[in-house]
């Protein structure tokens, strides 16, 4: 075993649901590893953690907390790494502001976000307000590639309890539109450097004149390394966004607009905010300069929007402006038509590789206005990943709806280590102040990936390191080895950055043999081929970039399982460690207003359990911790058994749910640990727990449920208070007691 200092498992502590979780299941797993000689610690990844992190001179000691974030980043890069990941926030900025709000009010005297800020101050504290949002988290940890797929109990769970799947009609008015040029898929350039060109580098807009300004300075890019440059037009984007909101409205569907706010937390509230803008254009027409002098800012959303005007002299003018737009427009889609939150409402509310895949599953309809489900625009402004929706839409269009009950499975190997690809690009990601021309020089002088851009345009650069990729079709071919299923790489040679991608995919296959096992087709074609191969029952390997990655291990999930939160992903760290992810968090916020308003958690800890079993395993191979193994496949044992005994939490009061499904899998784990015939001290240990737990169920369900249908307090949402948590996800004395933590 490892030094306090460094426990064996790093467990994170996140956000919502997930968390409130975390309160009531961690302690058990704590309990358990002891017996093991495991020691399982925490770090705080938390959205209020890591903005605590970020000001500790603001803040008395008390209050003060370290970096965890930092800490794991270097933690993951060390061989003996053993980290539980769960979903935590990526932080739009509304999310941002709330979370600070909340602290502030707690007596923390953290500074408020600067929107625009003017001096050095200002500026010092929007770069670490900067730091902190959209997706902050993953690409710190990430130093591996992604394994991820459906565990077999889950997937085999799945087909005998199939999941309800919406009918599709083959004359659904249900479409993917997309840009079809000047977006940042036409005009992406991708270049291989070379040894001679590694080193440090700046990117560089020239002005019409020569005037120069450097965008960003300090680069540093390795030999190898695949290096892309792309933008948007803003003409070209508002030119569609209009022609959208005119095709949509004579149709008569639904306008809905799908991004990724959170991850693409530069690049996507800027196009998210056109949209609000094109939407509102004969307000911002009339009134743009008010709006822009009172602060508002579309990037943030029509509810900060409305919430401004409000306070506005103008006020009631401008709403009524709204209205009457509002009225001419097409319905949106909707958040929640109960409290008339629409999807222009808050950027982080629609994320796209949550919200079309659900769309999909329900047979191509979204929540309109008047609370009734209807056809729908999707509309996707870039045309990088926009063919794999449109494809599935027009499929099951033409198929009807996947039966999950025979439905194969499509798993996933995802090159995303090191800041792979855009999910990397937040820092060489800008809105252009004026016309001119965008490069980027190299540390020998070579000046490349030249753009001409206009002021407004979506600038951004990308890089993919040598190593990671070549790590990435090494882990493809194992796991298509171990399978010995169809595997597809998801690459379009038509696409620069995938061609470069390819000078390596192809010489490694071939140098290892096994180039026949593999096929390479665009995302559109893989995708047709994906959902035709899993209808017959049969199994997929979907090799995929970083944001593929991220929807592709949304969409087939959904579809095959009802929900991405069950997957098993395994992030085989390349200096020789594990990180072990636990699923989606996307309905994480519902489940905490659950929660709060009738003392149920229907978070599905499934993910947690499929992670710590194999955590545990890892740590058994690295360390030879033979009780670690033991309590490993323990885990396998008790999580079939949760499975089987339909121990898994449901949606209503009264149903089984978080804290009564962890009872469960204690109760079955510690019976798997009392069964076995491995370990003699393991079996003296559990077995009277096992028959404790089993001999008191009626009492500790009863103590569980015993406040269920009031409301609950968990003194706050971004930084709950830790009694009052604690209170409420662990309110049974008797299981306390069994597990001696009483």
């Amino acid at each position: 075993m490892t030094t306090p200092a460094t426990p064996d498992i790093i467990y994170t502590k996140v956000d919502e649901a997930p968390q409130l979780a975390s309160a009531s299941l961690l302690p058990i797993i704590q309990s358990f590893a002891r017996a093991a000689g495991v020691s399982v610690g925490v770090k705080d990844i938390s959205l209020a953690g890591r903005i605590i992190a970020s000001f500790p001179e603001n803040l008395t000691p008390d209050q003060r907390q370290p970096d965890d974030l930092a800490e794991l980043g270097e933690l993951v890069k060390s061989p003996g790494a053993n980290v539980i990941k769960l979903p935590n926030i990526s932080a739009s900025v509304p999310q941002l502001v709330a979370a600070v709000k909340e602290l502030q009010a707690k007596g923390y005297a953290i500074p408020t976000y600067p929107e625009d800020p003017a001096t050095d101050a200002e500026k010092s504290i929007r770069a670490r307000f900067d730091a902190i949002k959209g997706s902050a988290v993953n690409p710190v940890l990430r130093e591996g590639n992604s394994d991820r797929r459906a565990a077999v109990a889950v997937k085999n769970y799945a087909k005998a309890n199939p999941h309800s799947m919406g009918k599709w009609a083959k004359d659904s008015k249900t479409i993917v539109s997309t840009m079809s040029a000047n977006d940042f898929f036409s005009n992406e350039k991708s270049i291989i450097l070379s040894s001679a060109q590694s080193g440090v580098a700046r990117i560089e807009l020239i002005a019409p004149d020569g005037g120069l300004t450097v965008l960003k300075d300090g680069l540093k890019f390795t030999a190898g390394t695949v290096l892309d440059a792309t933008f948007m037009s803003s003409r070209a984007l508002d030119t569609f966004l209009a022609d959208q909101i005119t095709a949509t409205k004579s149709a008569g569907v639904l306008f809905s607009i799908h991004l990724k706010a959170t991850m693409m937390k530069v690049s996507d509230p800027i196009i998210f905010g056109h949209a609000v803008r094109v939407f509102l254009q004969p307000v911002f027409d009339v009134y743009g300069d008010k709006m822009a002098a009172a602060g508002i800012n579309p990037n943030s959303g029509l509810g900060a929007l409305l919430d401004q005007v409000a306070l506005m002299a103008e006020a009631t003018e401008i709403m009524a402006a709204i209205d009457a737009v509002m009225a001419e427009r097409p319905p949106l889609y909707m958040v929640n038509s109960d409290k008339g939150i629409t999807n222009l409402h808050v950027p982080s509310d629609v994320i796209i590789d949550a919200s079309i895949p659900a769309l999909i599953r329900a047979g191509g309809k979204g929540w309109g206005p008047d609370g009734k489900a209807a056809d729908t625009n999707c509309i996707i402004p870039d045309s990088s990943y926009a063919p794999i929706y449109d494809e599935s839409v027009a499929y099951f269009k033409e198929t009807g709806a996947l039966d999950p009950a025979t439905a194969g499975t499509v798993q996933n190997v995802g090159l995303m280590a090191q800041k792979a690809e855009e999910y990397g690009s937040h820092p060489t990601t800008f809105e252009i102040p004026h016309a001119g021309m965008v490069r980027i020089v190299l540390a020998n002088g070579d000046e490349v990936l030249e753009q001409t851009v206009a002021a407004g345009d979506i600038w951004r650069a990308a890089s993919t390191k040598q190593a990671p990729i070549e790590d990435w079709v090494q882990l493809a071919i194992s796991r298509q080895k171990a399978e010995g299923c169809q595997a597809i790489f998801w690459l379009d040679e038509g696409r620069a950055h995938d061609a470069e991608l390819l000078k390596y995919v192809r010489p490694i296959l071939a140098a290892a043999g096994v180039a026949d096992k593999f096929q390479i087709l665009t995302p559109r074609a893989a995708t047709r081929l994906s959902l035709e191969t899993i209808r017959k029952g049969q199994d997929s390997i979907a090799i995929s970039g970083n944001v593929l990655r991220d929807y592709l291990t949304d969409l087939f999930p959904i579809l095959e399982l009802g929900t991405s939160a069950k997957m098993l992903s395994i992030v085989k760290l390349m200096n020789g460690g594990g990180m072990f992810e636990t699923g989606a968090g996307g309905s994480a916020p519902k489940h905490v207003q659950q929660l709060v308003q009738e003392n149920h958690l229907r978070w599905d800890s499934l993910g947690e359990f499929c992670a710590l079993g194999e955590s545990l395993k890892f740590l058994a191979e690295t360390t030879d911790n033979h009780k670690a193994r033991i309590l490993g496949h323990a885990v396998d044992r008790a999580t079939q058994g949760v499975l089987d005994h339909n121990k898994s939490p449901e949606g209503k009061v009264g149903q089984t749910d978080n804290r009564a499904s962890h009872y469960f899998f204690a109760l079955y784990w510690a019976q798997a640990l009392a069964n076995q015939n491995e370990d003699p001290v393991l079996i003296a240990h559990f077995a009277p727990i096992a028959a404790a737990l089993a001999e008191n169920e009626a009492t500790i369900l009863a103590e569980l449920t015993a406040t269920e249908g009031q409301p609950a307090d968990l003194g706050g949402y971004f930084h709950t208070d830790p009694q009052k948590t604690n209170a409420i996800m662990r309110p049974s004395a008797t299981m306390l007691r069994i597990l001696g933590d009483a």
